[in-house]
């Protein structure tokens, strides 16, 4: 182990675009579900409901949590819809799930999706036996990231000390708030939707290949 990192004994993923490349686009097929819940919903055509999807997204961190503020969207419904997607497009990478493997400490998933869909990539890429929980939109009382709120039910609810824990995220947005509570950051930079300043000291490592990353730091003495 790198030594900069010697001291991380919590290692915290996000799920989508970071488990597996974003070039697999699974999340655009959840994009375009999404696009069609909004249209049902508000009665809007469906450019239209695209606007005010990715308006939600920006203001609130997911398209949910504005439809649950501004319409009363049961949460259960919309995600059981929108990910009701195949998988077929993600694969196997057996260097990501060594390296995870070889990981002294905790491993953690921390996404702003749920436990179900959430285990369903996870066994699709080969990694359902990877790590220790997953931290949904719902144990986050949906109040997604980058809510600090989000973060403080993750560490609170794991017993994470932060100091000695990394977050990995595809989206910068969503490393500022670990940052600010004392976590290293890596960002994913490979090319997915991003949110947020990609310079600046929320952000101590980056890298386009997470499995590489991780490899290369096991490999450092």
């Amino acid at each position: 182990m790198t030594p900069a990192l010697a001291h991380i004994d919590a290692w915290i993923f996000d799920l989508d675009n970071t488990l597996y490349p974003a070039s697999c686009d699974l999340f655009g097929l959840i994009d375009q579900r999404m696009t069609a819940y909004v249209a049902r919903i508000t009665g809007l055509p469906r450019a239209e409901a695209f606007a005010l999807q990715k308006r939600y997204f920006r203001e609130h961190g997911t398209t949910l949590s504005g439809l649950i503020a501004d319409h009363g969207v049961d949460p259960h419904h919309f995600l059981e819809d929108v990910h009701a997607i195949e998988m077929d497009v993600l694969a196997e990478d057996r260097r990501l799930i060594e390296a995870i493997a070889r990981l002294p400490g905790r491993k953690l998933i921390f996404t702003n999706g749920d436990a179900d869909y959430a285990r369903r990539v996870l066994a699709r890429v080969g990694l359902s036996d990877s790590f220790e929980a997953i931290h949904d939109i719902h144990a986050m009382a949906y109040q997604p990231k980058p809510a600090a709120a989000a973060y403080a039910s993750m560490v609170q609810a794991f017993g994470v000390d932060p100091a000695h824990a990394l977050f990995a995220d595809d989206m910068t947005r969503n490393l500022a708030p670990a940052k600010a509570l004392g976590l290293t950051t890596l960002w994913i930079d490979n090319g997915s939707e991003q949110a947020g300043d990609d310079s600046g000291d929320h952000i101590d490592y980056r890298t386009a290949d997470l499995g590489h990353w991780l490899h290369d730091i096991l490999e450092t003495a």
